[in-house]
């Protein structure tokens, strides 16, 4: 005869099936269990993507940051599963406050990686890398608490029914990838759009210590001690009322971060279906800036410098017709539109809120001489790789390529020898493409990549480099370089078909006056380039990027 077992001490997890001291039916009680595991699975992936898309944006590189997140991560969910075999035997406690604690962490992690990025970003030396080491702090973190989810989970389940390990693995792991479906598309479409990358990450937190305290205190509440009851409960409370108090604070939060980022001159902060934006100045005489996901790409005080340098050596020859890749702000219209016989400006780009705030802010539109106001100018909205696949051939006389650094993962397509080429088949056979190639000085190798890569495409280069000033802010894919390793200059390349074309300028009555780029400027510039070539370097294509 089988003798019946002994009544389970509290706060223990006993090694049968079944429990009559659940208060719903098994079947029900699975279900509560799986649903769980749903939620917290979608709560772990919207944290892991958190952290991969803040970083991205306050550090730059989303190659580096998405690997560095996720190798840290499943490496800290494997330690934090055998870490949880010792928790066994206290399966439903551990579980609350593992969860708890994951609420807490998870929902915090963007709060504090911002406050560290704003309020640590000047200081130098180890500070400045302050936010990297909190970043694979919190992945391990996170990781480890996730990972220490499922063999309790596994535990709690039996507890309900006993069943054969395959079977409980194969149900408890359909609901964690079904979950982390959910949470994993809810995080770009839902969550990202409308509540933002600090509310999202708070309110997720409240969702999974909900989630984790009712299975724990409700399906499961008569396992635990009336001590450890009141406990779990006092947690929860206390990490709901955290997170809520953060995200009513959240507004004045992000304002103070970004006045610390920026300055207390911010006019303009919004976040566009691309990228956030933001303005600096352009009243009461100061300087506009306008900073796209963080980094400078209009400085007031360099604004004719840069635009001079990019668009007036390409437009020496023929250039009815112009196509300008990027661009958004106007300013590179702006110069196109000096010259005479220009009788069409495409502009192609990717974010419609940069080319509203261009049309529309007063000080930036007047910044670009209120160039979209020109009949001639005509704006599409588009990915400019997918847009030169469909463009006509043999098109343009001129091309401006007005893009962000090449080494910003999201442009690095944009600087590709499939992209070139495509770029060079819609020249006419005489045509000229000018390309903004990033700092030369601090980036040498980069810049020499991306010569490299149009010759590989069919085209002959110009190399030349233009002397700027230190904004304070990097304009490529590190944002945590620091103020003292900001560049101080911007590297450019003509290309063209046939034979290398000439750097010139314009001449004549009819050729517009510069400000800043003459033609002794502009060959003192091409030799400045080329006492910083780079030997050696390959081409960057789509699936060997180089940048």
């Amino acid at each position: 005869m089988i003798e019946p077992h002994a009544p389970a001490p509290p706060g223990t997890t006993p090694p049968w099936g079944g429990n009559a001291r659940l208060p719903v039916r098994q079947g029900t009680g699975r279900f509560l269990v799986l649903a769980c595991v749903f939620v917290c699975a979608a709560c772990g992936l919207v944290y892991e993507l958190e952290l991969v898309a803040l970083a991205s944006y306050l550090i730059g590189d989303s190659v580096t940051q998405a690997s560095v997140v996720l190798s840290v991560m499943v490496f800290a969910m494997g330690i934090g599963s055998l870490v949880a075999k010792r928790l066994r035997p206290l399966a439903a406690a551990g579980f609350g406050a593992i969860e708890a604690v994951l609420a807490l962490v998870g929902g915090c992690s963007a709060l504090a990686l911002y406050a560290v990025f704003a309020w640590t970003g000047d200081w130098g030396g180890m500070w400045a890398d302050g936010p990297r080491y909190l970043l694979v702090a919190f992945s391990l973190t996170i990781g480890l608490l996730i990972g220490a989810e499922v063999p309790l989970l596994m535990e709690l389940i039996q507890r309900i029914r006993r069943q054969d390990a395959g079977g409980a693995v194969a149900d408890l792991f359909a609901a964690d990838y079904v979950g982390a479906l959910v949470g994993g598309l809810a995080f770009p479409f839902l969550l990202l759009p409308l509540l933002g990358q600090l509310t999202s990450a708070l309110i997720t937190g409240a969702v999974n210590a909900v989630a984790g305290g009712a299975l724990v205190l409700g399906l499961f509440g008569g396992d635990l001690t009336r001590r450890a009851r009141w406990l779990l409960l006092i947690a929860n409370v206390t990490v709901l009322g955290v997170l809520a108090a953060a995200a009513v604070l959240v507004d004045d939060f992000e304002r103070a971060a970004r006045h610390e980022v920026y300055g207390r001159d911010v006019r303009v902060a919004l976040q566009t279906d691309v990228q956030e934006v933001v303005i600096t100045g352009g009243t009461h005489g100061r300087p506009l800036d306008l900073f796209l996901d963080g980094r400078l790409r209009v400085s007031g005080r360099d604004a004719s410098r840069y635009h001079e340098a990019l668009v007036h050596p390409a437009m020496n020859g023929e250039h009815s017709r112009v196509l300008i890749l990027g661009g958004g702000d106007g300013l590179a219209a702006r110069e196109v539109l000096r010259h005479p016989g220009v009788h069409r400006v495409d502009v192609v780009e990717v974010d419609a809120g940069v080319v509203r705030l261009a049309r529309h802010d007063p000080p930036l539109s007047r910044l670009n001489g209120h160039a979209y106001d020109d009949t001639r100018v005509h704006v599409m909205t588009g990915d400019a790789f997918r847009w030169l696949r469909a463009a006509p051939p043999a098109t343009y006389d001129v091309v401006i390529s007005d893009l962000p650094d090449p080494g910003i993962t999201a442009s690095t397509k944009l600087y590709s020898q499939e992209f070139y080429g495509l770029a060079r088949r819609v020249l006419t056979p005489r045509g000229r493409l000018a390309v903004h190639a990033g700092p030369v000085a601090s980036r040498p190798r980069v810049f020499w990549t991306v010569d490299t890569t149009l010759r590989a495409a069919g085209l002959r280069t110009a190399p030349y480099r233009v002397p700027g000033h230190a904004s304070g802010f990097a304009s490529g894919p590190d944002r945590t370089a620091g103020p003292t390793r900001a560049p101080h200059d911007w590297g450019f390349l003509l290309a063209g078909q046939g034979s290398r074309p000439a750097l010139r300028l314009g001449e004549g009555a009819a050729a517009p006056r510069l400000g800043t780029l003459t033609q002794k400027g502009l060959a003192a510039a091409a030799r400045a380039a080329e006492g910083t070539r780079v030997g050696g370097v390959g081409a960057s294509t789509l699936v060997h990027p180089r940048y």
